[in-house]
């Protein structure tokens, strides 16, 4: 925390307060970072200059894609539609297996593209047909205040929000943060608070609060996704418990999205995780009273298929991010036998696939 802020990295940020020691605290997340002149928080991106928060990425980004909604993973809200992605640089969390590292990791700007207003990235959203945007690639909680103007102009414009994130957020922030977005996919990275320990440099319970409060408080449509890592967070136990949790405290009609590592960042010498044992989770899953369970990273056409509650037809056949067979009407019912789906709905006028359209931003 001890890298100096550039002159031109102002940006007034919020949710901080004084400290009677002289440093000032970011309110924002969990991680409570207490900071002396000129330095960042763990996230990097938040810092201290003139006594005052400041946000270095606001209106600087990674880079922008336009990208199938089923790659957020969201496979309940409003599917086949293109969701214009980006993100920004820096995290908030320390995952030793992320898969974004070399952009949530950065402690470079030299990846972050020219400015982009809120204004511009709502009417290119607009203009290129797509229907949502998404605040993703690193966690949107170290960029809120950028996310939530990026929400505001795209609402005015018709085009939704979706929030792409651990959830490691205080409530204050997380109330004003969510009151933004129409969507959120959540990692709930394991079940167990040792796991976020040492793995990840956070802790559970404040993920299953953002959770519970989302659930509970909001009408934000939600979706959960668990990277399998194997032999950290895969066994059959634990898997079951974080099922029965989420059954019992979210709903049996949350989808749950079950994903294949891949060896990355500080985890190269962990194998990818085998085909058998994302069935396996979504078993186990089903069996604990879910009726939404995906697996992801992987071609598996039962694992991406949506099935009716209630019939158990097939209504929306996936594989991997392409859809192969929709039957869902545009009211969000099966054809067969009248049984509401979760989730949001619409005309399907087609699909996005598998594309994925690097888009440049024109700032008028």
């Amino acid at each position: 925390m001890d890298e100096p802020i550039g002159i031109t990295e102002r940006y007034p940020a919020r949710y901080w307060h004084m400290l009677d020691d002289g440093r000032i605290q970011c309110d924002l997340c969990p991680r409570d970072c207490k900071l002396h002149e000129g330095q960042r928080g763990a996230c990097f991106v938040r810092g201290r200059i003139d006594d005052m928060m400041v946000l270095t990425t606001y209106g600087r980004s990674s880079g922008f894609c336009v990208d199938p909604i089923e790659k957020k993973p969201l496979n309940h809200f409003y599917p086949g539609s293109s969701i214009l992605s980006f993100g920004t640089a820096g995290c908030n969390l320390a995952c030793k297996f992320c898969q974004n590292w070399d952009i949530s990791k950065s402690r470079s700007f030299d990846k972050l593209a020219d400015l982009a207003t809120p204004g511009a990235i709502a009417r290119t959203a607009s203009d290129t047909g797509c229907q949502s945007v998404a605040f993703t690639y690193n966690d949107p909680v170290i960029f809120a205040e950028y996310a939530m103007d990026v929400a505001d102009e795209c609402h005015e414009l018709g085009v939704k929000t979706v929030a792409v994130t651990a959830g490691y957020m205080h409530d204050q922030p997380r109330r004003e943060f969510y009151a933004r977005m129409d969507a959120a996919n959540v990692d709930l990275k394991a079940f167990t608070d040792e796991f976020y320990v040492r793995q990840t440099g956070s802790h559970l319970q404040p993920v299953l609060d953002t959770l519970k409060y989302l659930r509970q408080e909001t009408p934000v449509w939600v979706e959960l996704t668990t990277l399998l890592i194997p032999g950290y967070n895969d066994s059959a136990h634990e898997i079951g418990q974080m099922s029965e949790w989420i059954a019992r405290e979210l709903g049996m009609d949350v989808p749950l999205h079950f994903t294949a590592f891949h060896p990355d960042y500080k985890m190269t010498n962990i194998p990818p995780t085998p085909a058998n044992k994302l069935t396996e989770a979504r078993q186990i899953a089903h069996s604990a009273g879910l009726q939404h369970v995906y697996t992801g990273n992987v071609h598996d056409l039962s694992g991406g298929t949506t099935f009716c509650t209630s019939c158990r037809k097939p209504l929306i056949v996936r594989d991997w991010h392409e859809i192969r067979d929709y039957a869902v009407t545009e009211d969000g019912t099966c054809p067969h036998c009248g049984t509401r789906l979760a989730g949001h709905f619409g005309k399907f006028g087609g699909q996005h696939g598998r594309r994925r359209i690097p888009v440049v931003i024109r700032n008028d």
